[in-house]
């Protein structure tokens, strides 16, 4: 059985999209958010209970919706709503990239690293576009590589992060394996006064792309490849173990 996430929502077209072409292959149930949880990186709901929503769809049961995050929603997915965990976690698809930093931030890419944790193979995937998406292409290329993960496996805590140009399929020029690359996010903040005189603020901004390396995920997106990152959890900087046991620190 494949679990099936997002951050968009239980109802996103992209998660649509892979639905369709992974039950033509394998047992699918979507666990996702009831509604859109963007942004919401890692995090994990400690402070209010988490409703749990079957939907049956065509008289089928295809899923549960989750009043909680999509770490939530993989928590629950493999510790109490089936007997057994899912073979594999697919997270996706994505509307819009997550390419460099972009992941950090990302509740599709933490569906995919929770599972990781959890010892489950998984992969997220995203589109790179919030305009006009077209999810054929990239439902069908996720689709098969799900299947060769099912087929070889992957790493110990290792996910993958699966991003595809939002380009025609004939101008798709390959797949990248890549790493992540270097990204910065500039914000602008829109000052409102509501009708009570109170001030806020509305974060915008876009995503700024530093990198000229062919190794990096943004280049290859950028220059119309599919790139196919392996991430995991471990936030350690190695090399940097060596300089701090150097400062000799004490209580």
């Amino acid at each position: 059985m494949i679990v099936l996430c997002n951050d968009d929502g239980f109802n996103a077209d992209g998660i649509r999209a892979i639905y369709k072409e992974l039950v033509k292959v394998a047992e699918v149930v979507i666990v996702a958010p009831e509604t859109e949880q963007s942004a919401m990186g890692h995090a994990i709901t400690l402070t209010q209970p988490l409703k749990v929503r079957k939907v049956v769809e065509g008289g089928e049961l295809i899923g549960y919706a989750v009043n909680g995050t999509p770490a939530d929603c993989i928590k629950i997915a493999t510790t109490v709503l089936f007997d057994q965990p899912p073979e594999m976690v697919v997270s996706g698809i994505n509307l819009g990239g997550n390419l460099g930093t972009c992941a950090i931030y990302s509740g599709t890419v933490s569906a995919a690293t929770e599972a990781s944790i959890e010892g489950i193979p998984a992969m997220a995937i995203s589109l790179n576009t919030f305009e006009n998406p077209d999810f054929q292409y990239a439902a069908e290329f996720g689709a098969r590589l799900v299947g060769m993960v099912l087929e070889k496996g992957l790493p110990e805590g290792v996910a993958l992060n699966v991003n595809v140009p939002a380009v025609p399929r004939s101008e798709i020029k390959g797949v990248a394996v890549t790493r992540q690359g270097k990204s910065r996010v500039v914000e602008t903040f829109d000052k409102r006064v509501d009708p009570r005189n109170n001030t806020y603020y509305w974060m915008a901004g876009e995503m700024r792309f530093d990198e000229v390396d062919d190794e990096a995920d943004c280049f290859q997106v950028s220059n119309n490849h599919i790139s196919v990152t392996p991430i995991h959890f471990d936030l350690t900087s190695y090399k940097s173990i060596d300089e701090l046991k150097g400062w000799n620190i004490s209580l």
